[in-house]
């Protein structure tokens, strides 16, 4: 199931950092938890279900959160779940780094900053939310 690697070792690293940072991207394309018991047989591992959507165009759109009401660019959408895919393989070494997955986001971080003004970096907080290539340098330094 998820993360066994760890799960045998106890041990995590940084591909298992850039797995669990995967699963945060599923929870805010799909607005579900990662697990959910109460879900139908098939659909309650979050990432078991969403995985072989991620990659088909035209089934992105079946796992998005129906509370977005189709309020996203679907390309910036099959983008990110481009990320999510690579970021939540089974096998740990097909996983890419952190500061890989940071470099793929910030496009898109750049995109939503020059055309929202909503949003957790709204312009009353712009003075707290690190630039991306921030995120980048900062990313680099923990690889």
């Amino acid at each position: 199931m998820v993360m066994h690697r760890y799960a045998l070792t106890g041990h995590l690293t940084t591909k298992s950092d850039v797995y669990s940072y995967g699963v945060v991207l599923l929870e805010l394309l799909t607005g579900r938890v990662p697990v959910d018991i109460k879900r139908p047989a098939g659909e309650g591992v979050l990432v078991s279900w969403a995985l072989p959507r991620l990659t088909d165009r035209e089934k992105v759109v079946e796992i998005m959160d129906p509370a977005l009401e189709g309020q996203y660019s679907m390309k910036e959408v099959v983008q990110v779940a481009a990320i999510a895919a690579m970021c939540v393989q089974p096998e740990a070494d097909y996983r890419p780094l952190m500061a890989d997955v940071v470099q793929s986001l910030v496009p898109l971080v750049k995109t939503q900053r020059s055309t929202s003004k909503v949003g957790s970096c709204s312009n009353i907080h712009a003075d707290r939310c690190p630039a991306p290539q921030d995120l980048v340098e900062k990313t680099h330094e923990s690889d």
